[in-house]
């Protein structure tokens, strides 16, 4: 039986001191071929060279990654500050139409990280620059030393909404998570659900409100060694049980 075709977004990056690349992790494709049992296919954010419609004729799903660059703050109307970090205007310009398509075909679509932060901006929500600036809050961002498993390791709970559509995938209303993330939500857009919170109060999961399609995203990164992981091992066979339905 033919498998479903996942899109991964791609982000860009410059190698050899000025060629431009497109890539993703090697673990988004370990995740989509070895949990959901798909076909992953890296999507360059190139809008110039490739159309929302054409994506949607051309894939199953889409996973929206993390990656380096962050929303740039003039899609939620605010002004850019070095506390922002680096952009990618291009995939800006391609992910947050491409999510609001999908989410009214009911494509599914599953976001991590600032995949998860481009659900929120796509539905006319807010950023904060930097979590571990704020009172109260705990420091969420990458380990700056270690190796990538001592990076990637769980740190902290999520404790999931009863009754969300999350405790239907986890079975629980606890996960252990790693975390890896220096932004987050601030003002939840329109049909944004946040399903899920750290201990310090930080969203890090939420759904569409009356979705037709598997559209969840999460701020940790559940691709890590996602194969191993009881908590990500649900989340990407939901994904690909999504990916094998209808819509």
């Amino acid at each position: 039986m033919k498998r479903p075709v996942v899109g991964i977004i791609g982000n860009s990056y410059i190698i050899d001191g000025g060629y431009e690349v497109q890539a993703t992790g090697e673990s988004n494709f370990n995740a989509i071929a070895k949990v959901s049992n798909a076909l992953a296919v890296t999507v360059p954010s190139l809008p110039d060279f490739v159309t929302v419609d054409e994506l949607i004729e051309t894939f199953d799903g889409f996973l929206f990654t993390g990656a380096r660059p962050n929303v740039h703050p003039e899609e939620y109307g605010e002004l850019a500050t070095e506390a922002h970090g680096d952009f990618d205007r291009n995939r800006d310009t391609l992910t947050l139409p491409l999510i609001r398509e999908c989410v009214r075909i009911g494509m599914p679509i599953l976001g991590i990280c600032r995949g998860f932060q481009e659900f929120n901006v796509a539905f006319g929500g807010t950023l904060h620059p930097e979590i571990r600036d704020l009172p109260g809050r705990m420091n969420h961002r990458m380990p700056p030393e270690g190796t990538q498993d001592e990076k990637f390791a769980h740190r902290h709970d999520v404790t999931i909404d009863k009754g969300s559509v999350f405790e239907n995938v986890f079975d629980s209303n606890v996960v252990l998570t790693n975390s890896l993330h220096g932004q987050g939500i601030k003002d939840a857009g329109e049909r944004i659900v946040i399903d899920g919170y750290a201990p310090d109060g930080t969203p890090e999961a939420l759904s569409i409100k009356d979705a037709k399609g598997f559209a969840l995203a999460v701020q940790w990164h559940p691709e890590w060694r996602a194969d191993e992981d009881e908590v990500s091992i649900q989340l990407f066979n939901a994904f690909g049980d999504a990916l094998r339905e209808p819509f």
